[in-house]
């Protein structure tokens, strides 16, 4: 071919097309698209720049295999905002890693950091490439070692489209979220056949590393979605409540909500019995712009919710029990969940807010010998160490240790309020009656009269929130259906916020 444009075109037509139609064919028949198509759907039309499409082995003899390797590299825009993004290629050599395949990654992590850009990887991998030995291995410890110099850089998020097994799967867990598709996508350190191998269980992918497993049991996923296409929506969605990097505020948006909208409906939502639940997602969407609440981690640990919201256009982390779950509890699951979530938002400038309604940390054997100690730690941890605007509403009970945890005053937290009928105390009035008065109660003539009296008079001197309102613990109490604008204007006040920790190479949080 003597045109050397037409031997480009030649070679970049070739990168394109993968693994061949016959691969494609195979993969689309799977329910997965393609790499690029993947890309089409991800970014804004047109705007994709790939890089590497030429890389291949060079051997001696001269260049081996197809040109751009296993994996499409390069950046493009959603909403307009600039990413980077690499496509895993499973139409090409199963998507295995080898020693190009690494340096195309990254490179383009590189390009990231440098430049303050999100980070997308899309996963579909039959792991490393056998045969190129250590030098496969080589690019996956390239790769981990970028994952964590970026990590609180830049966000980074890692969508599974298709299998992810052995040291892969560590790249993901180091970034900051992981989607996974149902169906399609899967996640383990060994598969299968080595599970059967080594424990004689028998178990399919799916059962041990698909996304409902991974949703629900493990945490590994933060989000699954039914398919690709809403996966990749999703991903798009995320993006929109995050900044760039830690050197850039979240993206604000103008507010079609009335910062001063007035919740009526909050003051009837507590049950009149402190032992009934009520869902805490309505408190959340009668709170936040417009209901819009992008939950994160959904299925698992569901006595805690997470996830992203606004006020008046800003984006916050909102992290709140919830009672319909184990009363809202706090557990080891909780707790992890709680830690990285508030750590996340504390790295990329994303104030907090929390709704407390807990009777405290889960009791049991089981949580004992777990380490609920060490895993409460982590969430106690991360909120004393987060610098970001922290709000705090009390909604129905604070009790014991996990009061101090939820972003109390005594953590820094920046205001705090709670609404008329919360009871923050050591323990509940229930509790608390039967320790402290367990000898004149097991004396009475009527039990039950003396213990109805003494709960009432606990509630009336210690388990409301005019105790800790008085102690400066609380900054105000607050009618429940003014909750929002309160919240607002403080948000307002803190957007300026200035703090900082000792100088310190890093704290040591209870891992």
């Amino acid at each position: 071919m003597s045109d050397p444009v037409e031997r480009l075109r030649a070679l970049e037509a070739q990168a394109r097309r993968g693994g061949g139609q016959k691969r494609i064919d195979r993969q689309h028949a799977r329910g997965k698209y393609t790499a690029r198509e993947r890309l089409e759907i991800l970014l804004d039309p047109g705007t994709f720049q790939e890089i590497d499409t030429l890389a291949r082995r060079v051997e001696a003899d001269g260049p081996t295999d197809k040109p751009g390797d296993s994996v499409v590299t390069g950046w493009g825009r959603i909403d307009g905002r600039e990413v980077c993004v690499y496509a895993q290629d499973f139409t090409v050599l199963g998507g295995s890693v080898g020693a190009v395949h690494g340096r195309k990654i990254c490179k383009v992590i590189d390009l990231a950091l440098r430049n303050g850009l999100p980070l997308i990887g899309l996963n579909d991998s039959g792991g490393a490439r056998i045969q190129e030995g250590v030098d496969a291995l080589a690019a996956y410890g390239e790769i981990f070692y970028r994952n964590t110099i970026a990590s609180g850089v830049i966000p980074q998020i890692s969508v599974i489209l298709g299998p992810c097994a052995g040291g892969a799967v560590y790249s993901p867990a180091i970034t900051d979220f992981v989607f996974m598709a149902q169906g399609t996508s899967n996640m383990f350190i060994t598969g299968p056949g080595v599970v059967k191998a080594v424990t004689r269980e028998e178990i399919g992918a799916e059962e041990l590393g698909g996304a409902e497993v991974h949703g629900q049991k493990s945490g590994v996923a933060h989000f699954v979605c039914p398919d690709e296409d809403t996966t990749l929506a999703e991903v798009r969605r995320l993006l929109s409540f995050l900044p760039a990097n830690n050197a850039d505020d979240p993206p604000r948006r103008e507010p079609t909500d009335s910062p001063d909208r007035l919740a009526p409906e909050l003051d009837e939502i507590i049950p009149p019995a402190p032992d009934l639940a009520y869902d805490m997602r309505r408190v959340i969407k009668a709170v936040v712009d417009d209901g819009d609440f992008f939950e994160v981690h959904a299925h698992f640990a569901p006595n805690l919710l997470v996830g992203f919201a606004r006020l008046d256009g800003y984006p916050v982390g909102v992290v709140a029990q919830q009672p319909q779950a184990l009363a809202g509890v706090l557990d080891i699951n909780a707790s992890d969940k709680g830690a990285r979530f508030i750590r996340f938002c504390d790295c990329f400038n994303i104030p907090l807010l929390t709704l407390t309604d807990t009777p405290g940390f889960l009791p049991g054997v089981d949580q004992e010998h777990g380490g609920i100690i060490r895993h409460g730690a982590k969430m106690l941890f991360a909120y004393a160490e987060a610098t970001v605007p922290k709000l705090a509403v009390v909604t129905r009970k604070a009790y014991g240790g996990a009061y101090i945890v939820m972003s109390s005053k005594h953590l820094r937290s920046d205001v705090n309020l709670a609404w008329p009928g919360a009871e923050i105390a050591v323990m509940g009035p229930e509790g608390a009656v039967n320790v402290l008065y367990r000898r004149e109660l097991a004396a009475a003539e009527d039990p039950d009269a003396l213990r109805a009296t003494l709960i009432a008079e606990y509630r009336e001197r210690f388990a409301n929130p005019y105790v800790a309102a008085a102690r400066g613990y609380l900054d105000a109490v607050i009618a429940p259906r003014e909750t929002r604008p309160r919240l607002i204007t403080a948000l307002r006040l803190l957007l300026n916020k200035r703090a900082s920790l000792p100088a310190k190479k890093h704290g040591n949080i209870p891992l």
